[in-house]
């Protein structure tokens, strides 16, 4: 049996603010309040944001995208008042990307729950 398509799942213990940053700050299209999630197109997958009284976000990326231009979509979100996280001995530039020694570039990013997402752009292989 093929599996048919991917579903992701985050957490919010704050729906309003989430929903203005999905949907407002990041594009994304909103679907629906189900009453047990925010559900999001995000680009072709289903993202269930599910409200909780309470949680503790991961200290790692739960969900990112790949974009063609990550500097220009870095100064983009900048603009929409996205601030980029810095962490020590990531070896960030001054707009907070990260270039690894593969060529992959990423910059991270926290949603109002503390959920830490991701923008990158992978070099070829």
């Amino acid at each position: 049996m093929p599996l048919d398509r991917i579903v992701t799942f985050l957490l919010t213990k704050n729906p309003e603010a989430c929903l203005r940053f999905y949907r407002d700050t990041l594009g994304l299209k909103f679907l629906r309040d189900d009453g047990f999630a925010l559900v999001f197109d995000a680009y072709g997958t289903m993202l269930r944001i599910s409200k909780v009284p309470d949680f503790t976000p991961a200290q790692h990326t739960v969900l990112g995208w790949e974009v063609e231009d990550i500097n220009a979509t870095v100064g983009e979100f900048e603009k929409k008042g996205v601030e980029f996280a810095r962490y020590p001995n990531m070896g960030q530039d001054a707009n907070g990307i990260a270039t690894f020694p593969t060529g992959d570039k990423v910059a991270w990013f926290k949603d109002p729950d503390g959920n830490v997402l991701s923008f990158s752009k992978h070099a070829p292989s």
